[in-house]
Order: C-alpha cells, then structure tokens, then sequence
C-alpha cells in the first residue's frame, strides 16, 4: 500500500465510516454522557486491531485506541458529544425537532469522531501493509462543548508520550487553521441569603438576588477596565423564585471568561470573583464559586500547518454533486443576509479578498484555502488548545455544510447527517492520513515541530484547571 493508494482505501471503506457518523448522530448525548458514541468506536476499533484503552483521566466515556509500535506516536483526536436543545430532522430545511427539546449535533461531532477514525484506520493499513515503524493512536475525547475534557487528558498526562497531535472539524470553508483561539474559563457563582417577608420585615432578609444582580453590574463595570479582547458571558440560573413579596435567600449564575491567552483568563477571572465577593459583602450574604471548565487558547504549529495544507490542496475540496447544491441552497435560504456578510467578512479575513468575492454567489465552499499564520485569536475557544500546549498540533477544517451555515444552530444538526457532511468528512479523513503518512516517512518534521513549538512556549504549559477539580456533567 502506497501513499497514493489512501484515498482509495478510504473511499473503498466510506459507507463504514459514514455509518459510524450518522450512528452518533443518532445517539446526540452530551459531554461525559456519551456512552454509547465511546463504546460505538471503541468497537469499531477493537474490530481493526486497536489496542483500546478506556477511562482516561477519570472520565468513562474517554478512551484511547493504537495501533503500531515505536515512533513517531502520532495522535488523531476524535469528538462526539452532542449539544442540548437542538434537536434536529437530518437534511431537513425547515425547523422540525426529533425530541422535543432534545439533544442534536449542532457542532457536528459525529462526524469529527467518525472522520478522525476513518483516518486512523487509513494509517493503520498503511503500516501494516508496509511493516513501517510508527504508531498512530485515536483518542475518544469526550466532553468538549461543555468539560473540556482534552484539558483533564492533559493535565493527567495521557499526551505525554505522544509526538504530533492531528485533529479537524467540520464548518463551511476548507481550510487549515493558522490562528490561534481564545482560552475560556467557566463557573457558577451561589448567593446565599435568609428570606423573609418583604413587606413585613425585608430588614431581617438578606436577599441573595440582589447580591446576584450587582454582581453582574460590577461585571459589567468591570468589561471597561480589562483587555479588549477579553469577554465575559452570563447567564442568569436561579433568580431564587417567583414571589416578589419574599426576599429571595439564593441565587445563582453562570459566567464564561474568555481571553487571548491563558494567563489573561486567568487575571480576569480572578477580579470577576472579587466582584462577587464584594456583592456578597455589600449585601450580608454568602457566596460559593463552582469552578466548571477550563481551556487553553490553541497555538497552531506553522510546521505541521503547511504540511497539512500541502495535503489538503492534492486531496482538493468535498466533491459535491449536483444534488448537495440543491440541498445547499435550500439551506441557505434560511440565513438571513447580515449572516451570509459576516461569514464572507470572515473568510475576507482570513482567506483574502480573491476567496471571499470567488464564493458570494455559492452556497457551499469549494475552494481550499491557502495556509495562513496569522497573529490574531478566534473569537471562539476550544480543549484542542491545551493539547497545542504540549504537543505540536495542527488542525484543518472543511466544507460539510451550505456556506454561511454557523455552529450550534439547528440548521448545522441537520446538515451533519447528510450528504455534505460525510463527503467533507471523507475529505478531511484523506488529508489527516496523509499528513500522518509524510511525517512517519520524515523524523524532521517531527523534529522540527517540536523546536517550533518549544520557542513558542519554553516548555511552559500552565493548566487552566485547579488541581483537584474533577470533570462535572
């Protein structure tokens, strides 16, 4: 088996892998929920002579899967949590819900997990065939939306051994990532008060509400004195009742920190939980700080990204037929036009504007752009960052949904069990397995990698986790 041979295999075995995606997407469970997606690949893996690893890092739906002996060890990251409420009918256009209320791969993780095992079976074949040195491990890595269980895999060391860290994700463009994302840190923040009737004796309460409510006053004070990069989310998640004769005794709200890098997160964070503190203080009530997740900001390595770029232009762009237009089309007649402009503002960005003028009249992207390395930040963040930490990893995403189509709508469920979906799979599964390919056939690369990516970080990698913090569904 040659290199060339691979996309053959893969194309060969595509109603196998396109089973596995659409089977996930079937389940839709959440992060750490995801027992029946992990044991789904697991399976399958154990079937193409993976050695199988479950419950890493004290998660039981994580789990790692090699095949091979010696180095390099390259890992392929494989997803498959679902998202609440966005239950969806596959390939349909119009709003209509499976469950009620019910989960839906409104990321498209099923095929993130499918395309990434797809891939590591390409490699094994290769290795086998060609009785080559090397080892290519899947890692079921659960818990991304809501978990950041890549972190907790850190943290406890399941990467320690590996070289190169290859991983994708499905969107609306095709290309290989050359920005970094931002670092995220989320926690609930409990007001504890003591009711009374607020009438007859609001001097003997102390109302958690408000102490909730003016800790999102300083909060929002407080987005003027920190970095303009640097977000902060709330979500309000006990107002404590119903009655507004009472004086409410708990409270309780939910705050994501986002910020370029680690330690900013960190520095912001830590004032947000004074804020808390002091409404706590003005208002004689207590206040207990959950931590939930932690995530570092992706560093992308520009080694493994060229390499990966230079293998994504010979694999080409999804191939999509006459029919994944039509369906595309429909699709994209549900976005609003503000939505198609930021997206093409997206890509004018990030792609150039040849790219972005090229595709305003498509509706889905059939152009792989060039590698970019970029110094800016994503607005978004993601656990694949604390791996970029320490291991040189690289990323790409492709085409597998009508252009302009955004993540966590019920629009990007629908599509990810369809026919644009599993032909971007396919796609990024080639351009993985390949990559893995050229650097077990070059030890410079991998070599060249890791110097990259020890000037970049100095061998510093400072986990956004407390130290006893344990993964929370």
């Amino acid at each position: 088996m040659n290199r060339e041979s691979i996309n053959s295999f893969i194309e060969n075995r595509k109603e196998d892998f396109i089973k596995a995606s659409d089977m996930i997407w079937e389940f839709a469970e959440l992060g750490l929920e995801e027992h029946q997606s992990s044991e789904y690949l697991s399976n399958l893996l154990r079937e193409e002579e993976f050695e199988v690893e479950k419950n890493l890092a004290g998660m039981p739906t994580a789990f790692s899967a090699s095949y091979g002996s010696g180095k390099p060890i390259i890992a392929i990251l494989g997803e498959f949590d679902a998202l609440p409420g966005l239950s969806q009918k596959a390939s349909t256009y119009e709003k209509e819900e499976v469950v009620n209320g019910g989960n839906g791969h409104g990321c498209g993780h099923n095929t993130l997990g499918a395309g990434s095992l797809a891939a590591s079976v390409a490699v094994k074949e290769y290795l086998k065939k060609n009785q080559k040195s090397g080892t290519i491990r899947y890692y079921g890595c659960p818990a991304e939306e809501n978990g950041s269980g890549k972190t907790y895999m850190v943290r406890d060391g399941i990467f320690n051994d590996v070289d190169i860290a290859l991983s994708w994700h499905p969107m609306d463009t095709n290309n290989v990532m050359g920005i970094r994302t931002q670092a995220c840190m989320s926690a609930y923040f409990r007001f504890k008060g003591v009711s009374a009737h607020a009438a007859v004796s609001p001097h003997l309460g102390r109302s958690a509400l408000d102490a909730m409510e003016l800790m999102n006053v300083g909060a929002n004070y407080l987005r003027e004195h920190i970095s303009k990069e640097a977000l902060l989310h709330y979500a309000i998640t006990d107002g404590g009742g119903k009655a507004p004769n009472v004086v409410q005794d708990k409270s309780e709200v939910y705050y994501f920190v986002r910020a370029p890098k680690t330690n900013d997160m960190f520095e912001v964070y830590d004032r947000l939980c004074d804020v808390a503190k002091g409404a706590a203080l003005m208002t004689g009530t207590e206040v207990e700080i959950e931590f939930v997740e932690g995530l570092s900001d992706y560093i992308p390595n520009k080694t493994l990204g060229e390499l990966m770029s230079d293998n994504f232009s010979e694999v080409g762009s999804p191939k999509f037929d006459s029919e994944d237009h039509k369906l595309a089309e429909k699709f994209k007649t549900t976005f609003t036009d503000q939505e198609i402009m930021n997206t093409l503002g997206q890509i004018r960005m990030f792609a150039g504007e040849e790219v972005a003028r090229s595709l305003e009249d498509k509706s889905v992207c059939d152009y792989v752009s060039p590698y970019r390395h970029i110094d800016m930040h994503m607005p978004g963040s993601t656990d694949v960052g604390d791996v970029s930490y320490v291991v040189p990893t690289a990323q790409l995403t492709t085409a597998c949904c009508a252009l302009a189509t955004t993540g966590h709508t019920w629009q990007f469920t629908a599509q990810m069990c369809s026919p644009l979906a599993h032909k971007g799979m396919l796609t990024a599964a080639k351009v993985i397995a390949l990559t893995a390919i050229d650097i077990i056939n070059t030890p410079d690369i991998t070599e060249k990698a890791k110097t990259e990516l020890f000037n970049q970080t100095k061998g510093i990698y400072n986990c956004p986790l407390p130290k006893d913090s344990t993964p929370i569904k």
